[in-house]
């Protein structure tokens, strides 16, 4: 079976760090593509290893990317 997941990559410093909100995991790269690489094995190997229990309890089935406007700075 697969899902779409969602990922939010950001850079910090010299490496991208990418975010899957659904299931708080997290990977990192070198390169916007190797974070997301990166990424797709971590979530690869947690359905592989998690049990349904465990993957009920962190799955998040609605996230909501969207932009915000705020006054400041």
């Amino acid at each position: 079976m697969t899902r779409q997941m969602t990922a939010i990559i950001e850079r910090e410093g010299d490496i991208y760090v990418a975010l899957c909100p659904e299931l708080d995991i997290a990977s990192q790269g070198s390169s916007v593509s190797e974070a997301r690489s990166n990424l797709k094995e971590a979530l690869e190997l947690f359905y592989e290893a998690a049990s349904d229990n465990e993957i009920q309890r962190r799955l998040h089935d609605e996230i909501y990317v969207t932009n915000v406007e705020v006054a400041g700075g």
